[in-house]
C-alpha cells in the first residue's frame, strides 16, 4: 500500500533526526585551514546522502576553497525547475567553555537538538533532503518538479567559491526560482518568509608603526603605538548615537515603504523582552528615532569586531607593537552599493590616519543588499504550504542578516528566492549552546514538500 511523502516523513522522523545528527558530529568549520579535512567529509556526506535517495548527477566540484555539492533531477517536463541552496559549513565554536554540552556531539534537551550548525545551516539545509527522499519514496522514484540542488563550504567564509562558479557557469544552474532555508521565524509557531536582507562588507584596518616591537618604558611618549592609532581612527567612525560618520556613507538609501513599516508595527515585537531575553543587556543601542525592527532590517550598521595583535596572555608585558590589525564590517542596505560603500570608508580611514603610523585598508569579503518581491507563484505557493503545516497566516519580514548567494541568483540568474526558515530567535546562531526546535526540523520537512507538491500541481 502506497504512502503519502508526509506519511512517509512522519514515519521516519526518528531517523531523519539521526542522520542529521550524524552530519553535525563533522566539524566542518570552514574558517579553520586545520579542519579542511572536516569539511571535505561533509561535503562528502551530503553528496552520498543525495545519491542515495535517488537525485542524479551527484557531484563535488573543486574551488579555490572547499567544494561545492551539486545534483540534479530534471524529469518533469512542462514543471518548474527548483534550485534548492544550502550551506554545509559552520562557524568557529568558541567560546568552548560556554557550552552546556560539545559542540560536535549532538544533544537532545528540552525538545531541542543542540550543536554546531543545528539550525545554521546543516538543519536547515537537511530539511530539503529529506522532504526530496519523501517525495521520491511516495512518487515512485519521481518528482514532482524539477530540482537543481547547490550546497557550499564557505557560506561561514564569504562564500566566494560558490559565487565564482555563478559567474562562470550560470548555464549549467538555470531555473525558475531557489530556494534558501537559512532564516528564522519571526516568533514561534509563526510562519514567516524573508523578504529582505542587508548587505555586507567586512574588512579590516592595519596599523603600522615602528619596525619591530618596542620597550613602552625605553619608548613611550615618542613611539607611534598602532593600537592607540587604530582607538583613534574607530572612534571618529560612528557617532555616540549609532550614526555613521563616513562621508557620503548613506548617499543612495532607499527606506522601507510605508505600508512595510506599517506591517512590521503589527508584528509580535516586545522590545523590554527582546532586550531581556535576546542581547541579555541593560540597554539597546543605536539610533533611537528609528524603531528597534528598522535599525535590525532597514539601517546601516558598522561593527568592530575583534583587534589581534600586540600582547594578551597572562600577566604583563609593557610593548608597543609594531603592527595591529582590527576586523570591521558594515551591514548595507538597499540601494547601497558594496564596493562604493568600501571605497568612501577606505578613503575616509586614510584621511584620519595619525601621524607616525601607515594604515592599510583591506576588503575581505562582500554582498550585496536585496529586497525580493513577494508578487510571484512560488511566494504564494509557500505561504500555503506554510498555512497547510502551521494553521496561520504567514508573516513577511526582514533580516538584519546577509546571505549574498541570494544577490547573486538575482544578478546572474535572473530568479527570485524565497527565503523560507525555520529557525527562531533564540536558537543562538555563531553563539554557544546553538539549538534547532525539533518540531521546527519536523515541520519543515513537511512544509517543503507541500510546497513542491502544489507547484508541481499547479
Amino acid at each position: 500500500m502506497s504512502i503519502s511523502a508526509i506519511q512517509f516523513a512522519q514515519q521516519n522522523r526518528a531517523r531523519f533526526l539521526d542522520e542529521l545528527k550524524d552530519l553535525l558530529h563533522i566539524p566542518s568549520i570552514s574558517t579553520l585551514p586545520e579542519h579542511g579535512e572536516d569539511v571535505r567529509r561533509a561535503a562528502e556526506f551530503v553528496a552520498s546522502e543525495l545519491r542515495r535517495i535517488g537525485m542524479e548527477n551527484v557531484q563535488t566540484i573543486a574551488t579555490a576553497g572547499h567544494p561545492l555539492v551539486y545534483a540534479d533531477w530534471l524529469h518533469a517536463p512542462g514543471k518548474p525547475t527548483c534550485l534548492c541552496y544550502g550551506h554545509y559549513d559552520v562557524q568557529p565554536p568558541d567560546p568552548l567553555e560556554e557550552w552546556l554540552s560539545p559542540p560536535f556531539e549532538p544533544t537532545e534537551r528540552d525538545g531541542n537538538l543542540y550543536a554546531r550548525g543545528a539550525v545554521d545551516d546543516k538543519g536547515q539545509m537537511y530539511i530539503h533532503i529529506k522532504a526530496l527522499e519523501s517525495l521520491m519514496q511516495a512518487h515512485g522514484g519521481r518528482l514532482p518538479l524539477n530540482v537543481r540542488v547547490l550546497i557550499e563550504g564557505e557560506e561561514e567564509v564569504g562564500g566566494e567559491g560558490i559565487a565564482a562558479y555563478l559567474r562562470q557557469h550560470p548555464e549549467r544552474l538555470q531555473s525558475d526560482f531557489a530556494l534558501v532555508s537559512d532564516t528564522e521565524m519571526f516568533a514561534p509557531g509563526l510562519p514567516t518568509l524573508c523578504v529582505g536582507l542587508r548587505g555586507m562588507i567586512y574588512t579590516e584596518i592595519e596599523a603600522r608603526g615602528a619596525k619591530s616591537d618596542l620597550h613602552s618604558g625605553m619608548y613611550g611618549g615618542a613611539a607611534p603605538n598602532p593600537f592607540m592609532a587604530l582607538c583613534q581612527m574607530l572612534a571618529q567612525l560612528k557617532d555616540a548615537h549609532g550614526r555613521i560618520l563616513i562621508p557620503g556613507f548613506y548617499d543612495g538609501l532607499v527606506a522601507p515603504s510605508s505600508a512595510e513599516l506599517a506591517t512590521w508595527k503589527t508584528l509580535p515585537f516586545d522590545e523590554q523582552q527582546f532586550l531581556a531575553h535576546e542581547i541579555g543587556a541593560i540597554a539597546l543601542t543605536g539610533e533611537s528615532e528609528y524603531s528597534v525592527l528598522e535599525r535590525l532590517w532597514a539601517r546601516p550598521t558598522l561593527e568592530i569586531h575583534g583587534m589581534p595583535g600586540g600582547f594578551i596572555g597572562a600577566g604583563a608585558k609593557t610593548v608597543i607593537p609594531a603592527r595591529a590589525v582590527v576586523k570591521v564590517s558594515m551591514r548595507l542596505v538597499p540601494e547601497m552599493q558594496p564596493q562604493a560603500s568600501f571605497d568612501r570608508y577606505k578613503k575616509f580611514v586614510e584621511s584620519i590616519c595619525p601621524v607616525g603610523i601607515t594604515v592599510d585598508v583591506r576588503l575581505i569579503h562582500a554582498g550585496d543588499p536585496i529586497v525580493i518581491r513577494v508578487d510571484n507563484p512560488y511566494i504564494e505557493a509557500a505561504t500555503n504550504a506554510l498555512r497547510v503545516v502551521f494553521g496561520r497566516e504567514t508573516v513577511f519580514v526582514r533580516s538584519g542578516g546577509s546571505i549574498p548567494i541570494v544577490g547573486d541568483f538575482e544578478r546572474y540568474l535572473k530568479i527570485p528566492t524565497v527565503m523560507m526558515g525555520f529557525g527562531l530567535p533564540d536558537d543562538n546562531l555563531h553563539a554557544p549552546n546553538e539549538k534547532f526546535h525539533i518540531a521546527n526540523f519536523n515541520r519543515g520537512i513537511e512544509t517543503v514538500i507541500h510546497f513542491f507538491e502544489r507547484l508541481g500541481a499547479a
